[in-house]
């Protein structure tokens, strides 16, 4: 297995579907207008492919100076645990190296916290911060 991380340029509707669906991300999937636009107004997407196979994605938002908000990070799970995720995280901060904060949310479970500190991230709680959302379903 020989995995490479590059640009994600061409939306492929039927992959990223697919995609969303292995990791459950319904609320996506049930949108997928809204998810297309998503991706066309994007800041950046890599993707994680194995020969061609697309595998994972990481998809950031934000105006690459002073923030980059981490919007989507997915990897099949056949291919999870394999450092996939992290390589896929590293080579996004790669590319934002002087942007003063980087930013995502995710489900407070164990092991996405161990993985996102594991990744170099600070909770905002231990930061003195807090974060608030607002989602319209």
């Amino acid at each position: 297995m020989e995995i490479t991380i590059k640009e994600y340029e061409n939306y492929e509707h039927g992959e990223i579907m697919d995609l969303y669906k292995s990791v459950g991300w319904c609320s996506y999937t049930s949108r997928p207008e809204m998810l297309e636009h998503a991706f066309e107004h994007s800041l950046k997407i890599l993707g994680a492919h194995d020969c061609e196979k697309l595998i994972g994605i990481v998809r950031a938002v934000g105006d690459g100076y002073s923030i980059v908000f981490i919007q989507d990070i997915l990897v099949l799970p056949e291919y999870q645990r394999k450092g996939i995720g992290k390589k896929l995280i590293n080579t996004m901060l790669e590319c934002y190296p002087d942007v003063y904060q980087i930013e995502l949310a995710t489900d407070n479970t164990e092991k996405t916290v161990s993985f996102y500190k594991a990744c170099g991230f600070t909770s905002f709680s231990e930061m003195g911060c807090e974060g608030f959302m607002k989602i319209k379903y």
